[in-house]
């Protein structure tokens, strides 16, 4: 089993940054790749941006130029610094790790994302 544990959303006025964090914790040898996603209210859950392993990444057309995804495989730590954001960006935010075959997908508890003037 993997848990995992976001953190640094809030409020922020349009055109801001946040900084968001996703910490894994048990079985977490075979985390091929970690990633965000939002699901605003009334919406289905949507890829934001996906990183491998081997640091390739997978970016929604709305969020790019804006988002940056990484990781440190060593603290099993996986970020997202979100820059110039804008109200249609508030959703909850979910952090997510699957292996290479997809057997396993996990999911955390999500973070707020609130950008409104």
């Amino acid at each position: 089993q993997v848990q995992l544990v976001e953190s640094g959303g809030g409020l922020v006025q349009p055109g801001g940054s946040l900084r968001l964090s996703c910490a894994a914790s048990g079985s977490t040898s075979s985390m091929y790749t970690m990633g965000w996603y939002r699901q605003a209210p009334g919406k289905e859950r949507e890829l934001v941006t996906t990183i491998t392993i081997t640091g390739r990444t997978n970016t929604a057309d709305s969020v790019k130029g804006r988002f940056t995804i990484s990781r440190d495989n060593a603290k099993n730590t996986v970020y997202l610094q979100m820059n110039s954001l804008k109200p249609e960006d508030t959703a909850l935010y979910y952090c997510n790790c699957r292996d290479i075959t997809n057997r396993y997908n996990y999911w955390g508890q999500g973070t707020q994302v609130t950008v409104s003037s």
